[in-house]
């Protein structure tokens, strides 16, 4: 993403505000590093845009409080998983076709 520092901070906090993203989706979306957005949105939108960077703050402090169960979901996921691919082992295993 190129352009001026100023500019990609403005749109990266109107994507984080509009979809409710994280800094890490945020990076993905844009093709940049997460330090970089995150230098963007706290230090540089402070001194662009007060405002803008009041409600990007909300959008940050909300995925702060909900990591925890995006990180427990993801860990159930990964052993959902694992199960099953366990369970097909074993299927194979017994002359099952599964």
């Amino acid at each position: 993403m190129k352009g001026l520092p100023e500019e990609r901070a403005v749109r990266l906090a109107q994507y984080m505000i509009e979809e409710k993203a994280t800094v890490r989706q945020t990076a993905a979306k844009f093709g940049i590093s997460k330090s970089t957005v995150h230098k963007d949105i706290t230090t540089r939108l402070k001194k662009l845009n007060a405002v803008l960077y009041d409600r990007v703050q909300e959008v940050l402090y909300t995925n702060k409080k909900e990591r925890h169960i995006r990180g427990g979901m993801a860990t159930r996921e990964k052993y959902r998983a694992q199960a099953g691919r366990d369970t097909a082992r074993q299927g194979k295993k017994n002359g099952h076709p599964c």
